[in-house]
């Protein structure tokens, strides 16, 4: 599944534990009628891929969903979902001005016609 948007904040890399776990999250907004504002969280090896990006930049970005159960001490069941990405691309645009390119004429070449051949009913 892919997300697009404009990156509002990159954050630094986080590690949590004995283990290393290293965690990075990058908030994007979309482009809709009701813009909504992501969080995605690139994990291990993964946050060394918004290293290249920086707040502003449009971007297209491949995401898993996830979602896991948790029970409380007090036997309490909650559940949670994160967005976590995988791959993250910027969206090219077109140069402001930039002029695409003419289209073909369907017409034969000026030189095919013959001039004098043609009738004058121009009344100038």
């Amino acid at each position: 599944m892919e997300v697009k948007g404009k990156i509002k904040l990159i954050t630094d890399t986080k590690t949590y534990g004995a283990n290393g776990f290293r965690k990075r999250e990058v908030v994007i907004v979309t482009d809709e009628q009701y813009p909504q504002f992501l969080n995605i969280e690139f994990t291990q090896d993964k946050t060394d891929l918004l290293n290249q990006f920086k707040a502003g930049d449009e971007v297209e970005i491949s995401i898993n969903l996830r979602g896991r159960e948790w029970v409380s001490p007090q036997g309490e069941t909650k559940y949670f979902n994160s967005i976590q990405g995988w791959r993250i691309s910027k969206i090219t645009q077109e140069a402001p001005g930039s002029v695409p390119p003419p289209l073909q004429d369907s017409f034969p070449p000026a030189d095919d016609f013959d001039l004098n051949n043609e009738p004058d009913d121009l009344p100038f």
